[in-house]
């Protein structure tokens, strides 16, 4: 028999299970890397705490790390957040047991992780690709996606700023360069129309209306996210004394979904690839 106590610790340690699952499916929509997340900076109520290293990812890359400490194994890269939250749930987990006293059940919940992330992440991306809902055949499509960010070096977040404007008539090379972090040459563009047209071809099954799918993609995808290179700007030009960005970025930080500012519609400039601060930290930045 289940005592109260033990149910109300499994339900504490189930919702905490969700709570992180949602934020690291949230992390990944906005491409936020937390850079340090080890037990110690993620706290019992599915938060995290310690931003020292953190970055807004620029180019898509699931390996992206901006802790220098952190490059030998990646252990808190981009794409292995939800993995490393994951293990961080089963050191808590542990700490639990003697008043759980259930190890199928920890096990179950843990185990559940993964589903549950998964399913919440595919369908985030759904929304942020304007479609109605999560279909059996749109794990492939992710899968390439994917694929396709990390071989253009695409921005994350001006790739979907993009796709909301593409039309028929687009010219993808004109359309993506300026958001590409290498060369789109004939292969890549090659490879960038056979997406595109799968693409247009997943939109035509939306049972929503074109309206209906943009809406859901501007409310999804940010058009402002804080750069490092722009926080870097920012700290140069207040030792010089001048509070003008500073007043911008505040601006533009309590409208994420608006572009009030284009000049930071753009992707890091190479000056700044790197520089210490803008691309890279250490864990004790």
């Amino acid at each position: 028999m289940v005592s109260s106590d033990q149910q109300k610790y499994k339900d504490f340690f189930e919702n905490v299970c969700n709570r992180t699952a949602d934020l690291m499916v949230e992390w990944f929509r906005v491409g936020f890397v937390h850079g340090v997340m080890n037990t110690d900076n993620m706290s019992i109520l599915g938060l995290t705490i310690d931003y020292g290293p953190y970055s807004m990812m620029d180019e898509y890359n699931l390996n992206f790390t901006p802790n220098t400490t952190d490059l030998p194994g990646r252990r808190y890269a981009f794409g292995k957040q939800a993995q490393i939250a994951n293990w961080n749930l089963w050191k808590l987990a542990n700490a639990l047991q003697p008043i759980i006293n259930d190890e199928k059940f920890l096990e179950n919940t843990l185990n559940n992780f993964g589903v549950y992330f998964w399913e919440a992440h595919d369908k985030m991306l759904c929304k942020k690709f304007g479609f109605d809902g999560l279909k059996k055949e749109d794990e492939v499509f992710f899968s390439n996606w994917q694929g396709l960010m990390q071989e253009l070096a695409l921005d994350h977040t001006l790739f979907f700023n993009q796709l909301e404007r593409i039309t028929p008539e687009t010219d993808l090379h004109e359309h993506f360069s300026p958001v590409a972090y290498a060369v789109l040459n004939e292969e890549k563009l090659s490879r960038l129309k056979e997406f595109m047209e799968h693409y247009q071809s997943r939109l035509h099954s939306n049972s929503i209306s074109k309206a209906e799918s943009l809406d859901l993609m501007k409310k999804t995808n940010p058009k402002f996210i804080l750069r490092n290179y722009l926080l870097y700007q920012c700290i140069e030009e207040i030792n010089a004394g001048k509070t003008a960005m500073l007043m911008k970025l505040t601006q533009a930080l309590e409208n994420p979904y608006q572009e009030l500012f284009p000049e930071f519609s753009v992707k890091r400039p190479s000056s700044y690839d790197n520089t210490a601060g803008c691309s890279t930290l250490s864990c004790s930045s």
